[in-house]
């Protein structure tokens, strides 16, 4: 989905980033170095995995600064556990994992301590590889209510019209789709399928779940700001507080 109206910044909306690194001398550093951006916008800070799992979950950050080795899981593994991964560029003291970081499709690698003109470059390549994702989003002819769609699950095989799908939710690396009292397995990730829906139809509640805007029957207030809706036969599904502002600035008059 596209992002919320925002403050302009030379024409541009603020880019959101999120530090993980077990370290708080490491992570304020981080911090202080990126105060002299005046196009991002930091949305929180993480000590370990857990934390940073939960974090992008709630804030769907645009970019995370990621620390390789911390207690627990590393930062490699925090990258495996997660449905549908950011763009991140790895922050770390160890050159050895630098094959394995791009490997993982990573922006760029930093070594501590951080040269300033290096973390300069690399939030100008984020920057520039996220417009480039946004562009080639707005340019796809978007589907509809109205639009058919072929889908194969092994041997099965089935025309749906997207108006009949009530929501679409991850399942493994894939993707199900629930449509009248039936469902089929896609081989896509959410968020492939979320980026050729038309977002004036279908809804990104969290970052599990695409829901169809026809099936909601109730919209309740939930915890920090958030919503809980339900669709049909009691499914119940939770809106986070940031896509809940997406969720008030969609239906909103």
């Amino acid at each position: 989905m596209g992002k919320p109206k925002c403050a302009k910044i030379k024409n541009r909306c603020p880019m959101n980033i999120l530090i993980v690194d077990d370290s708080r001398l490491a992570r304020n550093e981080l911090k202080r170095m990126l105060s002299d951006f005046k196009d991002i916008k930091m949305v929180g800070e993480a000590s370990n995995a857990d934390e940073a799992r939960e974090l992008i979950h709630a804030k769907d950050p645009d970019l995370v600064l990621l620390d390789i080795q911390m207690p627990g899981e590393n930062g490699f593994e925090l990258l495996e556990s997660l449905p549908s991964v950011p763009q991140v560029i790895f922050t770390t003291a160890f050159d050895e994992y630098a094959v394995q970081a791009f490997e993982k499709n990573a922006l760029d690698y930093l070594m501590k301590p951080i040269d300033a003109d290096r973390l300069k470059k690399a939030i100008r390549k984020a920057r520039g590889t996220l417009k480039t994702h946004q562009s080639q989003i707005a340019k796809k002819s978007l589907l509809g209510p109205e639009d058919t769609v072929f889908v194969k699950d092994g041997e099965r095989c089935e025309f749906i019209t997207l108006n009949d799908i009530q929501y679409i939710e991850t399942s493994g690396n894939y993707a199900q789709i629930h449509f009248n009292t039936d469902k089929i397995l896609l081989k896509k990730s959410l968020n492939s399928i979320e980026d050729s829906l038309s977002p004036r139809y279908f809804f990104r509640a969290n970052r599990q779940v695409i829901v169809n805007i026809k099936y909601i029957q109730k919209v309740n207030p939930w915890f920090n700001g958030g919503y809980r809706i339900q669709l049909p036969y009691n499914r119940t599904f939770d809106v986070s507080r940031r896509q809940a502002a997406k969720m008030n600035e969609l239906l909103s008059f």
